[in-house]
C-alpha cells in the first residue's frame, strides 16, 4: 500500500484518487480516501476528514421540485414551437412531417435531454465544470457557452421586436392594418377584402410587410451601405427586454424559480384563448385538416427529416448546457427520469397545439379570400411571426387589439422563459469561476453586455445580422459541439459508466432503448444532419440576396472562434498532465477528475465505494477482452 501523499491509480476507467492536490485544482481533498477505498472499516474516519476543495462549494438549490420542472418547461416551450414549428410543417407536407418529427422526437430529443439531466444533477456542476468526466472535452463546455451568448444577444432582440408590437396592439387602429400614403400603391389593406397572396404576383405588398420593414425596422436592400444606426424605439424595448431577465435572475435559481410559474403557464392561457378562437373561425376546419393530412411523398425527401432533427434539436434545446445547468440546482435523487418525460411530451404537445391555432386561422385566411390553397395564404420566413400572424390578426372582426395584446405578450413571455435559460447558463459558469463577486454584479454584466451587442441587432440591417449569426453563430457550431457531447459521454465517459450514475442516484435500471440511442443511433443521426448540412450548403443569403464576402468571412471566423475551442482546450488539458508520453497524457486527460460524482463528499466516497464493487463484481463475471466484446460491454454493461 502506497502512504497517503501518493496517488492509488483504481482501474477500469475509475477516478484517479489524489489526497495531495492543490486546492487550486478544484479536487476532492479527503485524507485517507485511498485507503478507504481498500478498507470498508476505514471509511468513518475517512468521511469526517473530507471536505470540499474551494472551488466545490455548496450550490443554490431550487425552492421545490416543481420550480425546477417550470424552469425547464418555459426553457424548452418557447418561440420554437409558436412561431417556427407550424410554419416547418407547412413546408415539408403538413401531416407528413409530423411522422419524422415523433422519430426523430424518440431518437434524437428524449435520449438527449434525460443524458442531460442526469450529467448536471449528478455531478452538481455546470456546462463548463461537467466536462471534469473527460478534461480533454472541456472545450466543448466553452463552445456551447459562446454559442450561448450569441443566441441569446439575437434572442432579446426579438423579445425586443415582440414589445414594440405588444404596445402598438392598444391603438384604436392596429397600425399594421393600413396603408399610409408614403407607401403609394402597391401596399394592400391587412384588414382589406383583398389577400397578401392574390397580389404578390403584381408586386404588391401587404401593409403589416411594409409596416415591419419601413417603420418598425427601417430595413435596409443589403449591407453594402453598412448596418446604420439603431431604432430609438426598438432600443427602449431592448433595454425593457433585458431588465425583464435581470430582475428575475438577480437572486439566481432562488429568484427566476419563482417566475417560472408564470413564465411556464400565461403562454397555455393565452394559447388555450386562441385555440377557441381560431376554431369557431368559419374555415378552420380545413386548415387543421391540411396541417393533419400526410403528403406521404413528402417522406421520401431528405430535407424533410433534417427539418424534423433541426426541430427538435432547437426546440427542446439540447446540447446548449442550460439543461444541464438547471439540473445542476436539483437535490441528489430528484427523479429526472420523469421530468424528462414530461418536459419532452409537453413540448410536443405545444408544437401540435400551436399548429392546430396557426392552421384554423389560416384556413380562415382561404375562407375568407375564396381560396383552397391553404399554403398560398401565408407567408413564411424569419419575419413571419411580425407579418403573417399580425396580418391574420388584422382580419379578425371582432376585438383584433385584444387578440394582438394576448398574442404578443404570449410570444414576450415565451421569449423572456427561454433567454432567462440562456443567460442564467452564462452566469452559473462566470460565478463557479469568480466565486468570491457578488451575483448581482456578474448578473447586471451580463445584461449591460448584453444590450450592447443588440443594439447591433435593432439597426437598419440588424436582420441581415441575425440571418448571419443565427447560422454561424449558433446553428452549425451547436450542430459540431453535440456531435463531440456525444461522443464525450457515450463512448470516453462511457454508456455503461452513465447509467451505473442513474441507477446510484435514482435507483432506476437504464433500458437498452437510452443504452442505445447514447451510445449509437442519436450520435450517428447528428453526424448525418451535419454531414448532410455540408453537402448541401450554399452562400447564405437574407431576401434572396448574398452577403457580401467581408461579412461571410466574419460568419466564418466566428464559427472558426466556437468550434476552435474544442481544439485549444483539449490541447491544454493535455499540457496539464505530468510528464510522460503523448498517449499517456491523453488517456489521462480522458479519465474523469479524482472530484467527479456528487457534491456532497460523504455521498462521493459512497459512490467511489459503489463503483469499486460493480468493478470487483464484473471482474469475477467476465474475463473476456475482445473488441466486439469491449464495445457491447461498454453499452450494455
Amino acid at each position: 500500500m502506497k502512504d497517503s501523499k501518493t496517488e492509488i491509480l483504481v482501474s477500469g476507467g475509475l477516478p484517479q484518487l489524489e489526497t495531495s492536490r492543490q486546492p487550486s485544482t478544484g479536487f476532492f481533498q479527503c485524507a485517507g480516501s485511498g485507503e478507504a477505498l481498500l478498507k470498508p472499516s476505514l471509511l468513518p474516519m475517512a468521511l469526517e476528514s473530507c471536505e470540499l476543495s474551494p472551488d466545490r462549494k455548496a450550490r443554490d438549490s431550487w425552492g421545490s421540485s416543481l420550480e425546477f420542472l417550470m424552469s425547464c418547461i418555459a426553457l424548452s416551450v418557447g418561440l420554437g414551437n409558436v412561431w417556427r414549428f407550424p410554419f416547418t410543417a407547412l413546408e415539408n407536407g403538413g401531416g407528413a412531417f409530423l411522422i419524422p418529427y415523433l422519430v426523430v422526437l424518440f431518437v434524437v430529443g428524449k435520449p438527449i435531454y434525460y443524458m442531460e439531466m442526469l450529467l448536471g444533477q449528478f455531478s452538481s456542476r455546470g456546462i463548463v465544470q461537467v466536462f471534469d468526466f473527460a478534461p480533454l472535452m472541456r472545450g466543448v463546455g466553452y463552445a456551447q457557452l459562446l454559442a450561448l451568448g450569441v443566441l441569446a444577444t439575437y434572442y432579446a432582440s426579438v423579445m425586443a421586436l415582440t414589445l414594440r408590437y405588444f404596445f402598438d396592439s392598444f391603438a384604436s387602429e392596429l397600425p399594421w392594418s393600413f396603408c399610409r400614403e408614403e407607401w403609394g400603391d402597391g401596399c394592400v389593406s391587412a384588414s382589406g377584402a383583398q389577400t397578401l397572396q392574390g397580389t404578390l404576383s403584381r408586386n404588391f405588398s401587404s401593409s403589416t410587410q411594409l409596416y415591419l420593414q419601413r417603420i418598425v425596422l427601417n430595413e435596409t436592400d443589403s449591407l453594402e451601405q453598412g448596418i446604420g444606426y439603431p431604432s430609438g424605439s426598438l432600443a427602449l424595448m431592448l433595454g425593457i427586454s433585458w431588465l425583464t431577465v435581470t430582475l428575475i435572475i438577480i437572486r439566481g435559481v432562488k429568484s427566476s424559480g419563482k417566475a417560472s410559474y408564470v413564465l411556464a403557464l400565461f403562454p397555455y392561457v393565452v394559447m388555450f384563448i386562441l385555440l377557441v378562437r381560431a376554431l369557431t373561425l368559419p374555415g378552420a376546419y380545413a386548415g387543421v385538416m391540411y396541417f393533419l393530412t400526410p403528403q406521404w411523398e413528402k417522406l421520401l425527401e431528405p430535407q424533410v427529416w433534417y427539418n424534423a432533427v433541426t426541430q427538435v434539436f432547437f426546440s427542446l434545446a439540447v446540447c446548449f448546457g442550460v439543461i444541464i445547468m438547471y439540473s445542476s440546482y436539483n437535490r441528489f435523487g430528484h427523479n429526472v427520469y420523469r421530468d424528462a418525460h414530461i418536459v419532452t411530451t409537453l413540448d410536443t404537445f405545444t408544437s401540435l397545439l400551436s399548429g392546430v391555432i396557426i392552421f384554423g386561422i389560416l384556413g380562415n385566411l382561404a375562407h375568407e379570400s375564396g381560396t383552397k390553397d391553404i399554403a398560398s395564404v401565408v407567408k413564411a420566413g424569419p419575419g413571419l411571426a411580425f407579418i403573417s400572424y399580425p396580418d391574420a390578426i388584422a382580419k379578425f372582426k371582432m376585438f383584433p387589439q385584444v387578440f394582438s395584446l394576448l398574442f404578443f405578450a404570449m410570444l414576450f413571455m415565451l421569449g423572456v422563459g427561454s433567454n432567462v435559460g440562456m443567460v442564467s447558463c452564462i452566469m452559473t459558469v462566470l460565478k463557479d469561476q469568480f466565486v468570491n463577486v457578488k451575483l448581482w454584479i456578474i448578473v447586471v454584466s451580463i445584461s449591460v453586455i448584453g444590450f450592447l451587442v443588440g443594439l447591433i441587432y435593432i439597426t437598419p440591417g440588424g436582420q441581415h445580422i441575425i440571418t448571419l449569426m443565427d447560422f454561424h453563430g449558433v446553428t452549425f457550431v451547436s450542430l459540431v459541439s453535440a456531435i463531440f457531447e456525444l461522443i464525450a459521454v457515450g463512448w470516453i465517459y462511457g454508456t455503461k459508466r452513465l447509467c451505473q450514475d442513474a441507477e446510484y442516484m435514482l435507483n432506476i435500471k437504464t433500458s437498452n432503448y437510452y443504452r442505445i440511442c447514447w451510445s449509437i443511433v442519436t450520435p450517428m443521426v447528428m453526424l448525418v444532419i451535419l454531414v448532410y448540412s455540408l453537402l448541401t450548403m450554399r452562400p447564405l443569403s437574407y431576401n434572396g440576396q448574398e452577403f457580401p464576402l467581408a461579412y461571410r468571412v466574419i460568419g466564418w471566423c466566428v464559427s472558426g472562434c466556437i468550434i476552435g475551442q474544442l481544439f485549444y482546450w483539449a490541447f491544454y488539458a493535455n499540457c496539464k498532465q505530468t510528464k510522460g508520453s503523448l498517449k499517456s497524457r491523453i488517456n489521462n486527460s480522458l479519465k474523469p477528475h479524482s472530484d467527479w460524482g456528487p457534491l456532497d463528499p460523504k455521498k462521493l466516497m459512497d459512490y467511489q465505494m459503489y463503483l469499486r464493487n460493480k468493478e470487483e463484481e464484473h471482474s469475477k463475471n467476465f474475463n473476456r477482452r475482445c473488441v466486439c466484446y469491449t464495445a457491447g460491454d461498454r453499452i450494455f454493461g
